[in-house]
């Protein structure tokens, strides 16, 4: 039996009440004192014992009540405590100030099969190097990967004030789980894809199809048209839905960063590498699917490597011997003429093949009528909101150069002119002179000097290049100018032949 005994607190008075039940030769199991309670575990004391002592206790000067409980305070948080670690999926270990594990849950249990309590970190994951570097720094590091029977994990370690450290093992998957949903859009699937124009309606139609299909999947499109969008729609749809969507811009980083970006690093890869490795997107992905926007700009030789990844799921990190095997879905896109660029050799042919499994096109915005209109107000709520101003309306007089305006940019020069009427508007009227549109040609190009729809666009694209790098003379200024990498600038600018420092 398990009694509760509160009084009025003074010295002395628990040892009185303790040797009123010693008197009886009652076993304490237990004894917890939280002033002014004590809370007694007697297994042997009966309901018939204690209302024999009942009348002694009360004599006792100062206690109050007594009453039987359930279970005692410190053996409920124990209770809860062992539920709380045995809930917890992810590996983790309760430390001392020493780096000697206290306890471990039943996942660390089960992964290294057996009870580690009493060990040194250093003795079990056969790194004294990663002991030192706790001790040294009060339990406090950076995320890192450690090695615990032959797994690579992420080691997060949260000190617990002169107590020691809670360590908690993730696998990569799991991190990835958290990247993602950082980036998560709140619209779910395709309600995501907004509007109702026939080009809009046969792409969601088409891409419902091929969503729920686990192949690599190429979307196309012009720049703006909202590509990723439709590459979320289709991972939320997806039986992957559940795991991490990680995204990759090819064309925003230089190759050497790009492929540790992708695939991780090995311990010691090169100067500054983050001690003991790091995971890419393809481990912290494991399970749910990699992004890969703007393909057409991957180097040759990550061609290559994403090619054999393609082949049989493995690859191993830059600077590392040890094959990794994940299982990810890749999705792609492109503004660029792919199959262009298999002719001319900068884009290996069989990659191609492997990554145009299934494919969808996305339309530009000046061919899905209405929805420019739809777009428009959405954006403009969007934007008023963001910018805390009450909600503004576009004047009907604005809807013929919205609709007539060709839209280079696509959906996000949309945004972007609305969100800046939005901004500047001093009426809650939004009229012609509030949108900085040029009106309903491309501009610097003509109409009569275009063959295809890429010419016009890389005709716009080399106008604006030239214009603008005489105001910002190097790929760094130009490249915040158009909010984008240097490196895909300094690309562009030898494209087309565009003189100056590169």
């Amino acid at each position: 039996m398990r009694i509760h005994v509160s009084f009025i607190d003074r010295v002395g008075i628990t040892q009185e009440v303790l040797a009123i039940l010693g008197g009886r030769n009652l076993n304490l199991d237990a004894v917890e004192m939280v002033p002014p309670n004590v809370y007694i575990d007697a297994p042997t004391l009966s309901h018939e014992v204690l209302e024999e002592l009942k009348d002694r206790l009360f004599r006792v000067r100062g206690v109050e009540a007594i009453t039987v409980v359930d279970i005692l305070p410190g053996q409920r948080r124990h209770l809860q405590l062992d539920a709380l670690l045995a809930a917890m999926t992810d590996p983790v270990l309760a430390l001392d100030s020493a780096g000697h594990v206290l306890l471990a849950n039943p996942a660390l249990i089960t992964l290294i099969g057996r009870e580690p309590a009493g060990e040194s970190v250093a003795e079990l994951f056969a790194d004294p190097g990663l002991q030192s570097a706790l001790l040294e720094n009060g339990f406090r590091l950076p995320l890192r990967e450690v090695t615990l029977n032959g797994e690579a994990l992420l080691l997060d370690a949260t000190p617990i004030t002169d107590a020691g450290a809670l360590l908690t093992l993730y696998q990569p998957s799991r991190i990835g789980e958290r990247l993602s949903a950082l980036h998560h859009d709140h619209a779910e699937g395709f309600d995501a894809l907004l509007g109702e124009s026939p080009a809009i309606r046969t792409l969601k139609t088409r891409a419902q199809r091929v969503a729920t299909l686990d192949a690599p999947l190429l979307i196309q499109g012009e720049t703006g048209t909202g590509k990723e969008l439709v590459a979320r729609a289709c991972h939320a749809t997806s039986a992957r839905h559940s795991a991490p969507f990680l995204a990759l811009n090819c064309a925003a980083l230089p190759e050497n960063l790009a492929e540790s970006e992708l695939f991780g690093y090995a311990p010691g890869a090169f100067t500054g590498a983050q001690r003991g490795g790091k995971p890419g997107l393809m481990e912290l992905a494991n399970h749910g699917t990699v992004f890969l926007d703007e393909i057409g700009e991957m180097s040759l030789y990550l061609q290559a490597k994403l090619l054999r990844f393609l082949n049989d799921g493995s690859f191993r990190r830059v600077g590392g011997d040890r094959e990794v095997k994940v299982n990810v879905r890749i999705l792609s896109a492109t503004h660029r003429n792919l199959e262009k660029m298999v002719s001319e050799g900068t884009f290996r042919e069989d990659l191609f093949y492997r990554l145009n499994v299934l494919n969808l096109e996305v339309p530009p915005l000046r061919d899905r009528g209405q929805d420019i209109l739809l777009l428009a107000r959405y954006f403009m709520e969007q934007a008023c909101a963001q910018i805390q101003r009450p909600v503004c309306r576009l004047a009907p007089g604005t809807y013929p150069a919205l609709l007539g305006n060709r839209w280079p940019g696509n959906v996000r020069q949309l945004q972007n002119v609305i969100f800046r009427a939005a901004a500047i508007s001093e009426s809650n009227l939004v009229d012609i002179g509030d949108l900085d549109i040029a009106g309903t040609a491309v501009a610097g190009v003509n109409d009569g000097e275009v063959g295809s729809l890429e010419q016009a666009v890389e005709q716009f694209e080399k106008s604006l290049l030239e214009k603008l790098y005489s105001e910002h003379p190097s790929t760094r200024q130009l490249a915040a100018r158009l909010q984008t990498s240097h490196t895909a600038i300094a690309h562009r600018l030898r494209k087309y032949g565009i003189s100056g420092k590169v």
